[in-house]
């Protein structure tokens, strides 16, 4: 985790060289599980669970200026919850990964106000799970239909709104769809993420 934080400090510390833009992003993921077995059978016992989302990273525009292009660090939570009338359960998990986004702008010579269309790839990797069972907690680190490697595509739409002398403010709704590359195992996990959050963007000149 201390390895974790130096990267991203290093990052952020590189963007003025590197970027016209940094930016923040905080949010709420809204994750629907799928799981599947050796038979294979798809699990209808697990519902959506909540879980925030954060995300720093560096925006650079393209000579068109409709486009530009975006790469980033994430931290999400993806939970989930079921159970039976007898038995309940639930997941806690946080994953670390990188995206790179490519943004389409409808309105780049607006001062005011601007819309915007992203799609991107992620990559990322559990760091933190527990599975609780009627109180009784399990780790999911290490377990292999969680582990390992995830590749995540996402669409999205934001709004972004311009304030003098301090940057932008965003408004972005994401779909997340993650698959788990490395499951070699008979029983698969993918999930899909609905994701709101609320951005703010600092150009640097």
């Amino acid at each position: 985790m201390i390895k974790n934080y130096f990267l991203l400090i290093f990052i952020v510390g590189s963007c003025q060289v590197f970027s016209q833009e940094i930016y923040v992003n905080a949010g709420k993921n809204y994750t629907k599980y799928i799981y599947t077995n050796a038979l294979p059978q798809s699990s209808s016992k697990l519902q959506s669970g909540t879980g925030n989302s954060y995300e720093v990273g560096i925006i650079k525009p393209d000579e068109n200026e409709h486009f530009s292009y975006g790469l980033g660090i994430s931290l999400n939570e993806y939970n989930a919850i079921g159970g039976t009338s007898a038995s309940s359960y639930r997941w806690d998990t946080q994953y670390l990964g990188a995206a790179a986004k490519i943004y389409y702008s409808f309105l780049p010579d607006s001062k005011n106000i601007d819309f915007l269309l992203n799609c991107g790839l992620n990559g990322s990797t559990i760091i933190y799970g527990k599975q609780q069972i009627d109180g009784t907690y399990f780790d999911l680190v290490y377990q292999k239909e969680f582990s390992g490697i995830w590749i995540g595509a996402s669409a999205a739409v934001q709004v972004k709104y311009h304030i003098e002398s301090f940057g932008y403010l965003s408004l972005d709704y994401s779909v997340i769809q993650n698959l788990n590359i490395s499951n070699t195992t008979k029983e698969k996990l993918s999930f899909s993420t609905h994701q709101i959050s609320f951005g703010f963007h600092f150009p640097i000149n």
